[in-house]
C-alpha cells in the first residue's frame, strides 16, 4: 500500500510540475568533425623530392678537374693515339635541376711522327634527371670555342703544322655526381666535343671529333 501510494503520489507530481526526461542526440557530423583529433600534416610528394633535396644549395659554385681518357675520332685518330689527359672544370648551381659548367682542356697526341693537338674551352647545361640519398645522374649539352691541329703529312711532301684556327663546336654527353659532403662532389663523366671543320690552304682540311671519358672531382663554395 505504501509503494501504491508513493507511485501515485510521484505521478502527480510529475503531472504538475510538467518534468520531462531530456535524452541527448547522439553528435552530428559536425561536431564529431570538431572533437576529432587534427590532422598531421601530409607527407611529402616524390615530385617534391626529387625537385629540392635535402643539402642541395643553388647559387653555389664549384672548381676542379676531370681525369681521364682522351679518345681521338675521325680524322683527328690518324694524327694521335689516345692518351690520359687533365681538364679543369667550373660549375655554377643554377638551379635545383640545372648547373653551368665549363670545361678547359688542352692535349697534344702523337703517332708515328705525327701530332694531334686538341684545345676547348667549351660551355655547356647540366640538367639534372634526378636527385635522391646524394646522387644524380644528368645529361649535358652545350657550344664551345675549339682550336685543333695536326702535324701532318702535306699533300706535297713534308711534314707542317696546320693553321692555327679558333672554331665554333658543339658538345654533348652525360654523368653521374655523389655528393660527399657541402664541399665535395665526385663523378663520372663522358663527354663528346665536335669542332667545325678548319679551312686550310695547301692541304686537305682539318675535321673531326673526340671524346672524353673522365672521373671528375668539385670542391663547391
Amino acid at each position: 500500500m505504501a509503494f501504491l501510494a508513493m507511485s501515485f503520489f510521484c505521478s502527480s507530481l510529475f503531472a504538475q510540475t510538467g518534468f520531462k526526461p531530456v535524452i541527448k542526440p547522439p553528435k552530428t557530423s559536425l561536431e564529431l568533425s570538431d572533437s576529432a583529433p587534427t590532422k598531421t600534416e601530409a607527407l611529402p610528394s616524390v615530385q617534391e623530392i626529387f625537385k629540392k633535396p635535402a643539402g642541395r644549395k643553388i647559387q653555389q659554385h664549384g672548381i676542379g678537374f676531370g681525369i681521364g681518357q682522351n679518345v681521338l675520332m675521325g680524322n683527328y685518330g690518324k694524327y694521335g693515339k689516345d692518351k690520359i689527359t687533365l681538364d679543369l672544370l667550373y660549375s655554377y648551381a643554377a638551379s635545383y635541376s640545372f648547373d653551368v659548367l665549363i670545361d678547359a682542356h688542352y692535349s697534344v697526341q702523337q703517332d708515328n711522327g705525327e701530332k694531334m693537338r686538341t684545345t676547348g674551352l667549351a660551355t655547356s647545361i647540366k640538367g639534372r634527371l634526378v636527385e635522391f640519398d646524394n646522387l644524380s645522374p644528368y645529361l649535358l649539352g652545350g657550344v664551345g670555342f675549339y682550336a685543333p691541329r695536326a702535324y701532318r703529312e702535306k699533300n706535297t711532301g713534308g711534314k707542317k703544322w696546320t693553321e692555327d684556327k679558333i672554331t665554333f663546336g658543339f658538345n654533348f654527353g652525360a654523368g653521374l655526381d655523389l655528393r660527399l659532403n657541402d664541399q665535395f662532389v665526385v663523378g663520372l663523366m663522358t663527354q663528346l666535343h665536335t669542332p667545325f671543320t678548319i679551312a686550310q690552304e695547301g692541304q686537305s682540311d682539318l675535321k673531326g671529333y673526340y671524346a672524353k671519358f673522365l672521373l671528375t672531382g668539385m670542391y663547391l663554395f
